[in-house]
């Protein structure tokens, strides 16, 4: 089914939904569509912006409502754990949930961002085991990824942040493996990593980069999380360099597929995602 076919909604149809606050701008209703529609399942989804004052009488009102799942943005992802009846371990060590999905009448809430990162990487056929990573950032994402790529078998992970502190306090995310990337240490960094992964907002909306002009290789994957603009400076550096490049629909697109996994038992169409959501930003 192309995107453009209007769906028949019955009675009987499930009804997901992403909150947030803001969410006008949210792809997720253009993922998750096409997502139901390559599996035929009868689901579809729309954005509902819950304000942080709004939150509480919003998840009463969803646990009795008809809607059969939701996926959570900011700012309420930690806040979400307050109305759930049970956790996935991943989502408690993370504090953080981005998917709930009602279970015989309970909430039952998930993270599926790291696990969405990686299965980009393994979508892109970049090897994980044993790969050395430097994760840039220190923020929600950048833990969920780090614990992710931990659970993976990644080598040396190096986080470096802008503020130090931020970066010591992810060291017990991602394993044994993790360790602090200074500013002086971050050039020599960045030359030995197999992978490079932009985990902040830097070059959202700009012509910045979290690297500046650092060198890089030819056989290094650099991945960016920022989908806006879709070639970053970071990226459109590491495609002069040679690099294999991940851009930030992948982590998007691949965290929403496992998240109709948990709300339908099918997985859909990662391929026919990525398209809609390239098609929605041109």
């Amino acid at each position: 089914m192309q995107e453009s076919e209007t769906r028949r909604i019955t009675a009987r149809t499930s009804v997901a939904a992403v909150i947030g606050h803001p969410v006008g701008q949210s792809l997720s209703p253009v993922i998750h569509n096409v997502g139901f529609a390559s599996t035929g399942v009868d689901w579809t989804y729309v954005a509902i912006d819950v304000p942080v004052s709004g939150l509480a009488a919003f998840m009463s009102s969803f646990a009795q409502s008809s809607l059969a799942g939701l996926s959570v943005t900011m700012p309420h992802k930690k806040a979400m754990a307050g109305f759930m009846d049970w956790i996935d371990p991943i989502a408690v060590s993370l504090e953080s949930i981005n998917t709930v999905v009602k279970v015989d009448g309970a909430l039952h809430g998930h993270s599926t961002d790291g696990d969405g990162l990686c299965d980009a990487l393994r979508a892109a056929d970049v090897d994980i085991a044993g790969a050395s990573i430097v994760l840039l950032g220190a923020g929600g994402a950048s833990r969920s990824i780090a614990d992710a790529l931990g659970r993976c078998s990644a080598g040396a992970i190096g986080v470096h942040n802008r503020t130090e502190s931020a970066a010591t306090s992810m060291l017990s995310v991602g394993g044994a493996t993790m360790r602090v990337v200074t500013s002086a240490d971050l050039p020599n960094a960045i030359e030995e990593a197999d992978i490079v992964i932009n985990a902040t907002s830097v070059g959202m909306g700009t012509s910045e980069s979290p690297i500046g002009n650092l060198p890089l290789s030819s056989h290094q994957t650099v991945v960016d999380i920022v989908y806006h603009p879709l070639e970053t400076a970071l990226l459109a550096h590491a495609r002069r360099s040679g690099c294999r490049t991940v851009d930030g629909l992948q982590m998007l697109v691949h965290q929403a597929v496992r998240q109709q996994v948990l709300w339908t038992g099918h997985a859909p169409d990662a391929r026919a995602m990525i398209a809609a959501a390239k098609q929605a930003l041109a």
